[in-house]
């Protein structure tokens, strides 16, 4: 990737001015104005000279000086065709290139008009001119809850090792490089760069010399995009690597914090945090911004970079904010950035995206990318409120409790003398001191109302805190208002005494017994409180051992849609769950992605977003045990060792509305957590691989019908080169599906023991068929050598006409402890 130095010059105008380098939004589909288009080139990307897979790239083998001559030099090529091919075709008009992609795909960003574009898109060396698209962004106990410190950390020696050599880069909104969770001065031995990782640390202003070190060890940010429609502000989106969001310093502390760091929030101190690999190293790729997000012209570049950079790891805790138009899903400029990553030996974990629980909701598509749902955890934070008439009432919030019983008081009885509830129509929402009597509130519980103004971002809890604490008040209750019946309230902290009832049942309880002994004020009659009163029993303390994981109501569902008419592919997605409702994780204080957590330096947080980067961090261990891993041998090692039951011993659960999740679950099928619940111990033996090339990913995406300009623009690579095309079915994945299965179809799955013991191991198949298919696989038992490959033959038949999915497992059960699970899902049946 490189950057023009007319680039940089508009930065500075557009600090300054409004130059008419800055295209308005709005604009975007407007004929004669400005847009950002992405335009890629006929030949090939700098990654596919070299013709190495991934299993030999940079990722395991130092680069020698030559190489990186060459790399350099052909990188300056590819660079001037590209500016010699605007000067060309546009001569003296006006444009602004933005990037120049020349390591994963062969092409540019450009801000142009649609005239300009249409003309690009004419010559014979261009294959496809897409317009810009947006992209949005989608731990103290979760080490534990998935079994690292007994298990996947020891058998590396411990939190200490865990992950190290290994580097993480992140495509996100920045880090704050001043957070502990991301320091080298920790005790034990000290950090050792990577000699094969060439990234740099940027300094501007916001992020000084000295932010990096041997932890951190890169970090840039890309914004030209952003810059060209006039959408970012320096001084409010912090033009450089820094989080002023929060939401990047969070991911990258949950795949990669350090280990033991204390977690203090509003002043309560709730244990220690750690990553799940808190030795490996980060390097950041700042595309996204508090306001707006980002843009795919960014985001290419992010990946572009962080590939030329050597990272072994990218996390995208982002997705789309559509599905990509064309042929198909696969095709869009960021999956096939992706897919040169992984030829280069990088393993792509992304977000399945947070628009459960409908099905089709994924906004991760490609095979060669592993795509992470959500699940919750077993750790929660309880809080009750004991009321007069010695009900118990239960809810939430992370604050200390009143330790005695205090008068109860609604904010709607605390009004000033001349404020009615007709002046103040939110008064209950409790966001304005002025608003209230400090006499009719001091030493007194304040009783609040939750409105769905709260789940809007209107209204905050923090307000209410400091309209309770600037009225001396003893302590803060929310209770639900009907118009937010059915959201879930979070464990939110607070600095003072409180609790958040959740459930209308029991804020009804609590109004009821309030408005049992109303006080009124001598000779008007006004109500000015009541003679109820309570104690807030405080919720600092979690409670573990409930049912868990399940799946997150807004987690993304397959199946994966193949195209943007919703037909459906053969690739199963998610490929995996993990924890990603409640986490813990760093935090920027001056971020603000929520305002519960503002001036924090830990955040709980919920979303796809969170769950990816627990999967990054367990990954990070694998390639640490297996560095000669390719990606799609450390996939298969996260699926096929994947749980399929909960801590109860019971099938996983998944939720299946957005209004009263809990009370609307069903057994989670493939299309809500794919191969299973991640299991980080199990992942680091898995026994049996599934292994699948860059040829075979070629092979498949030359299979779909009109593919082949589009695979010629992406790579630079005929599909006439490849003797042979592959079904999505017959990819070499650890899960079948099939869409639609019309009699009987075989397919072949290949396997490689790559066990660490050197005896055989005999594997006995087992499989339950899905309902109106049956399921044959040969060998039935087979003995396979440490280094050894077998294939299996898959036979599906449908037995009936059904359009409803239904779903199966086959199992392969070692008789030295192996078990390989698939998934099996079949959608359309059709008997013949």
């Amino acid at each position: 990737m490189e950057e023009s130095s007319l680039v940089r010059f508009v930065f500075l105008l557009c600090l300054v001015s409004s130059s008419v380098f800055c295209s308005d939004v709005s604009d975007q589909n407007a004929t004669v104005s400005s847009a950002v288009y992405i335009v890629t080139l006929k030949d090939r990307p700098l990654v596919h000279f070299s013709g190495r897979e991934s299993s030999d790239s940079k990722h395991v083998l130092t680069a020698t000086s030559s190489q990186i001559y060459r790399t350099l030099n052909r990188s300056a090529s590819i660079i001037r065709v590209h500016d010699s091919l605007l000067r060309k075709v546009l001569r003296k008009e006006n444009y602004l290139k933005l990037y120049s992609y020349h390591y994963l795909i062969n092409g540019f960003s450009a801000v142009l008009t649609r005239k300009q574009a249409d003309r690009l898109a004419a010559r014979e060396e261009v294959d496809t001119v897409v317009l810009d698209f947006p992209v949005e962004k989608a731990t103290t106990h979760t080490p534990q809850f998935l079994g690292l410190p007994r298990g996947a950390w020891l058998r590396d020696g411990g939190s200490e090792y865990a992950g190290e050599g290994v580097v993480i880069g992140f495509i996100d909104t920045g880090i704050d490089p001043t957070h502990p969770s991301f320091s080298d001065k920790i005790p034990g031995h000290t950090y050792s760069i990577p000699p094969r990782f060439t990234g740099v640390c940027e300094v501007t202003i916001g992020f000084p010399p000295g932010s990096c070190n041997r932890k951190l060890i890169g970090a840039r940010h890309f914004a030209e995009s952003a810059l060209s429609r006039g959408v970012l502000n320096s001084s409010q989106d912090d033009a450089s690597p820094f989080d002023g969001e929060g939401h990047g310093t969070h991911t990258a502390s949950v795949a990669a914090g350090n280990y033991g760091i204390p977690v203090v929030v509003a002043g309560h101190h709730l244990g220690n945090a750690s990553g799940m690999a808190p030795r490996a190293h980060i390097a950041i790729y700042k595309a996204l911004y508090k306001r707006f997000g980002g843009f795919a012209a960014d985001i290419i570049a992010a990946i572009d970079q962080a590939a030329q950079d050597g990272v072994d790891i990218i996390n995208l805790s982002i997705t789309p904010n559509r599905r990509p138009p064309g042929i198909a899903t696969f095709f869009n400029p960021i999956d096939m950035a992706l897919l040169s990553a992984v030829k280069a030996g990088i393993f792509v974990v992304q977000a399945a995206g947070n628009t459960g629980p409908a099905p089709k909701s994924m906004s991760s598509f490609s095979p060669w990318i592993f795509t992470v749902g959500a699940t919750s955890h077993d750790r929660v934070y309880s809080n009750s409120i004991i009321l007069g008439n010695n009900v118990t009432i239960p809810g939430v919030g992370l604050a200390s409790g009143t330790r005695t019983m205090h008068k109860l008081v609604l904010a709607a009885h605390a009004l000033r003398n001349g404020t009615t509830v007709m002046d103040a129509i939110y008064v209950g929402e409790c966001q304005d001191s002025c608003s209230f009597d400090q006499k009719l509130v001091h030493g007194k519980i304040l009783v609040c109302s939750y409105t769905v103004r709260f789940i809007l971002g209107v209204s905050t809890i923090k307000q209410a805190l400091i309209t309770a604490k600037n009225l001396t008040a003893a302590g803060l209750v929310f209770y639900i208002d009907p118009s937010a019946t059915g959201f879930q309230m979070t464990s939110t902290p607070m600095d003072i005494p409180g609790i958040l009832i959740s459930s209308p049942q029991y804020s009804q309880a609590l109004l009821r017994y309030y408005n049992s002994s109303l006080l009124r004020e001598n000779g008007s009659g006004k109500i000015v409180g009541s003679a109820s009163v309570a104690r807030i029993v405080g919720g600092m303390k979690p409670t573990y051992g409930i049912t868990a994981p399940k799946v997150m109501y807004f987690s993304a569902r397959g199946p994966d849609p193949e195209d943007d008419s919703f037909v459906d592919a053969d690739i199963m997605k998610p490929n995996l769950v993990a924890p990603g409702n409640a986490i813990w994780g760093a935090w920027s204080p001056l971020g603000i992605g929520t305002t519960d957590f503002q001036g924090e330096r830990f955040a709980m947080e919920s979303g796809t977003s969170m769950s990816a980067p627990h999967v990054t961090g367990i990954a990070a261990l694998i390639k640490q045990k297996f560095p000669h891993f390719t990606p799609a041998a450390i996939a298969s090692a996260l699926s096929t060792t994947a749980s399929l039951s909960d801590r109860k011993g019971e099938h996983i659960m998944a939720q299946r509305t957005v209004l009263n999740p809990d009370i609307s679950q069903s057994p989670a099928t493939p299309f809500d957590m794919g191969s299973g619940f991640v299991n980080a111990t199990a992942a680091l033996d898995p026994g049996l691989i599934f292994d699948i090339g860059y040829n075979e990913y070629m092979k498949f995406l030359c299979s779909i019908n009109g593919s082949s300009p589009v695979v010629l623009n992406y790579t630079g690579e005929s599909c006439s080169a490849y003797n042979s095309s592959l079904a999505a079915s017959d990819l070499n994945l650890p899960s079948v599906t099939i869409a639609k299965l019309v009699g009987t179809r075989t397919v072949l799955r290949w396997v490689t023991n790559i066990a660490t013991t050197a005896t055989n191991e005999t594997y006995t198949v087992g499989w339950m068929a899905p309902d109106s298919v049956s399921v044959k696989v040969s060998p039935a038992k087979f003995t396979i050598g440490n280094g050894q490959t077998r294939v299996l033959s898959l036979v599906f038949r449908a037995m009936k006409n059904v359009s409803i999915a239904s779903f199966g497992r086959i199992g392969l059960f070692g008789d030295r402890g192996h078990i390989v699970n698939i998934p099996v899902a079949v959608i359309y049946k059709i008997a013949v």
